[in-house]
């Protein structure tokens, strides 16, 4: 009842002390986690040397789901610690029939699912709520039956509604927990979460105020391996634009503009209503346009052809889009906002009113001061508008540059490898894990 309680709470009221194993007498061997950064030394680490238990075949659940950013975080932390340690196993735990069954096993690794649990908006109005305990127990039962058959040594969780009921398990089960939070302030389940995990990865410095003290990694956000591989610019828009003869020079200005895995419509609108403009009025200017699926049908039925633009539905080589962009024009969500900083690249960011909380904006006032980013409220979002800032940045290249190298200081790309490191400092600690 203490844990469901914690639900209606706000982050802000303070929160008892939670003990996964009653007292006792005896002296408990404790090492308390600080916040760490990336610049701080190296010599900095959670392991506990005199009792330090090896682990040759770890076993590691990941518990990520509902949108790319928080499957692909997850994906990106997996292939890094098969890298690590290639005899390890990883399962992941999401719901049936989503967005992550399919990216899980389209990415190798094994999927199970269970039943996700939705939490209602607003939280104390809504009726879905009334049935909130009832499919929270059942989904952390299913939950708890999949981590007693995989036997983890760690559980880690990314986010979305999967991700509660399995961490929950796992806290329940005295399983090593923790939690990886993509946004600059986090939401209500991670905020729980973070009171019955051992660690608790951040992107940002000024994330660690909204979590319990001494609990906090600054490591960054993990971007996925594939994002890091060295590919020419020159190389990455021939990819898009394979008939140009002018695309791979420098004068060439590659705008690309993000909808969305599923499609951001008034994003999509605004660019629907001026990209054949921008594109007669400069020869130099190609677009390379992610629709969204959703979206895809009904814009690629009313935009004109033309050879300097690509419009697709979903981008498969993300890290190929980026490399080839010279600005980039988005939703603010956490992962792309990452991706953004860790490629360096100029951003006009468009944050999302509907999604919870707040993230999005945010998430892109954060990037607004990290690296200059615009900002562009969909209140004030129109062509003529968006326009405006696109041929201001492009014509202006001291202020790209500054753009470029202000994300790029911003950004930890070694953040996958920093987060792997931890959990398996983390989980070389000896264990008091409850019998499953």
């Amino acid at each position: 009842m203490t844990t469901i309680s914690y639900l209606f709470l706000t982050p802000k009221l303070p929160i008892p002390p939670i003990h996964k194993n009653p007292p006792s007498n005896k002296p408990r061997n404790l090492k308390i986690l600080s916040c760490l950064s990336l610049k701080q030394s190296t010599d900095q680490t959670v392991t506990s040397p005199d009792n330090a238990v090896s682990v040759e075949n770890l076993r590691v659940v990941f518990a990520a789901g509902g949108t790319g950013g928080h499957i692909y975080p997850a994906v990106a932390i997996a292939d890094e610690l098969k890298f690590a340690k290639p005899n390890s196993r990883v399962l992941f735990i999401g719901t049936p029939d989503s967005m992550e069954s399919a990216a899980i096993t389209s990415a190798g690794y094994d999927f199970e699912p269970i039943p996700a649990v939705r939490l209602g908006r607003p939280i104390l109005l809504s009726p879905q709520n009334l049935f909130l305990p009832y499919r929270l127990f059942k989904s952390t039962v299913q939950s708890l039956a999949k981590l007693r058959a995989f036997d983890p040594h760690v559980v880690v969780g990314t986010g979305g509604y999967v991700s509660f009921p399995t961490c929950l398990a796992a806290a329940i089960g005295g399983v090593k927990l923790v939690i990886q939070e993509q946004n600059s302030v986090p939401g209500l389940a991670n905020w729980v979460l973070s009171h019955l995990s051992d660690v608790v990865f951040v992107a940002f410095n000024s994330t660690i105020d909204c979590f319990p003290k001494g609990k906090c990694v600054v490591s960054g956000n993990p971007v996925r391996l594939s994002s890091k591989k060295a590919v020419s610019k020159a190389s990455a828009r021939l990819r898009f634009f394979p008939r140009s003869e002018t695309v791979g020079g420098e004068e060439a200005k590659v705008v690309l503009v993000l909808g969305g895995s599923l499609g951001a419509n008034a994003v999509n609108i605004a660019v629907l209503n001026l990209y054949y403009q921008m594109l007669m009025e400069s020869e130099k200017v190609f677009v390379i346009w992610q629709t969204g699926v959703q979206a895809f049908n009904e814009m690629e039925s009313l935009v004109k052809n033309h050879p300097r633009l690509h419009l697709t539905p979903f981008m498969h080589s993300m890290d190929l889009a980026y490399l080839a962009a010279d600005l980039v024009i988005s939703r603010a969500g956490a992962m792309t906002c990452y991706e953004i900083l860790a490629h360096g690249k100029p951003s006009i960011l468009i944050p999302s009113p509907n999604v919870a909380e707040g993230h999005q904006f945010k998430n892109a006032s954060l990037m607004a001061d990290l690296a200059d980013a615009r900002l562009i409220s969909e209140d004030e979002l129109d062509s003529t508008t968006l326009k405006n800032v696109i041929e201001e940045l492009l014509g202006d290249e001291k202020k790209m540059a500054d753009m470029s190298e202000r994300a790029l200081k911003a950004a930890k790309p070694n953040a996958s490898a920093e987060i792997v490191h931890h959990i398996l400092s983390l989980v070389n600690l000896p264990t008091s894990k409850k019998q499953l």
